[in-house]
C-alpha cells in the first residue's frame, strides 16, 4: 500500500541535519517518481510551518546585522559561500513547502517541486563541500531568514508563492550569479566559478517552473499573468525592481518581452 505523500514531505521539511534532509529529499523524489506515494489526506490542512528544519547550531539574526563580505580574501570567500549555502538550504525548504502547503495543485506540480528540492540539495552539498575546503562548514557564521520570510508572506496562495519565490527571488539569483562568478574568477577560485555555473543553469529551470505554474493559475482564474506578477511583487517585495538584470537567463526562464523591456532589456 502506498504511503501518504504529505507526512513524508513534512518530515523532510522539518529535518534539521543537512545529511538527513538531503537523504529524505532524494528518497521522497524517487518514491514519487516510482508512484509509491499517494495523495491520501490531501484535504487535511497543512500544519503552519513558521520555521523549517535548520541545523541546531545555526544562528539566525536580523538581516541588517549580517556582515557583507567580498570574495577578494579567504575570509571573504568563506562569507560568500556560507551565505550561498544558506540560500540553497533554504531553497530546499521552500520547494518542499510549495508541495506541502498547496495540496490542491496537480500531480505535475508536485513532481516539479520535488525535483527542484532534490536539485537544491545537490547545490547545497556542492557549496558545503567547497566551504569545507576553505576550512569551514555551514553554521559557522550567523544568517538571516529573509527568504523564509517570503514563504510566510505567501503561504495564503499558491499564485503568490509562485510569483514571489521562484519568479521573483530566484530570478534575482539569476541576475547576480554572473557578477559573483566574475569576482571569483579574479580571485582564482575556479571550483567556485564552476559550482555557480551549475547553479545558474539549474536555477533557470526553477524560475521556469515558477513561470509555468504562475501562468497556469492565472489562466484558471482569468488573470493576466504579467500584470498579476507585477502587482504581487509591488505588494510584497521591499525593493521590487533593481538591476542589473540577467536578461537572457530571464528570457530562457519564461519572462515575456514586454516584461523584459520594462526592466531595460532589449530584444
Amino acid at each position: 500500500m502506498a504511503q501518504s505523500l504529505f507526512p513524508q514531505v513534512e518530515q523532510a521539511l522539518l529535518a534539521r541535519a543537512p545529511e538527513s534532509k538531503a537523504r529524505l529529499v532524494r528518497e521522497l523524489n524517487r518514491a514519487w517518481q516510482g508512484r509509491r506515494l499517494s495523495r491520501t489526506g490531501a484535504q487535511a490542512p497543512p500544519v503552519a510551518v513558521h520555521w523549517p528544519g535548520y541545523p541546531e547550531r545555526l544562528q539566525v539574526i536580523e538581516p541588517h546585522l549580517v556582515p557583507r563580505r567580498g570574495p577578494g580574501s579567504d575570509q571573504g570567500r568563506f562569507g560568500l559561500f556560507h551565505a550561498i549555502a544558506h540560500i540553497e538550504f533554504t531553497a530546499i525548504n521552500l520547494a518542499l513547502d510549495a508541495v506541502y502547503r498547496f495540496r490542491e495543485m496537480p500531480d505535475e506540480y508536485v513532481g516539479d517541486w520535488l525535483g527542484v528540492a532534490e536539485e537544491e540539495s545537490d547545490h547545497f552539498e556542492m557549496i558545503r563541500q567547497h566551504l569545507q575546503t576553505l576550512g569551514h562548514d555551514y553554521g559557522d557564521l550567523p544568517v538571516h531568514d529573509g527568504l523564509w520570510e517570503m514563504a510566510r508572506l505567501t503561504e495564503y496562495d499558491a499564485l503568490a508563492r509562485m510569483a514571489l519565490v521562484p519568479r521573483y527571488l530566484e530570478a534575482r539569483g539569476l541576475d547576480v550569479n554572473p557578477g559573483m562568478q566574475e569576482k571569483l574568477r579574479k580571485a582564482g577560485d575556479a571550483r567556485g566559478v564552476a559550482i555557480l555555473a551549475v547553479i545558474l543553469r539549474d536555477e533557470i529551470g526553477h524560475v521556469a517552473r515558477g513561470d509555468r505554474w504562475l501562468r497556469h493559475l492565472c489562466a484558471e482564474r482569468g488573470l493576466g499573468p504579467e500584470a498579476t506578477y507585477k502587482a504581487l511583487v509591488e505588494r510584497h517585495a521591499k525593493q521590487p525592481w533593481h538591476g542589473p538584470f540577467h536578461c537572457s537567463a530571464r528570457r530562457q526562464a519564461g519572462f515575456g518581452e514586454a516584461e523584459l523591456r520594462d526592466l531595460g532589456c532589449a530584444e
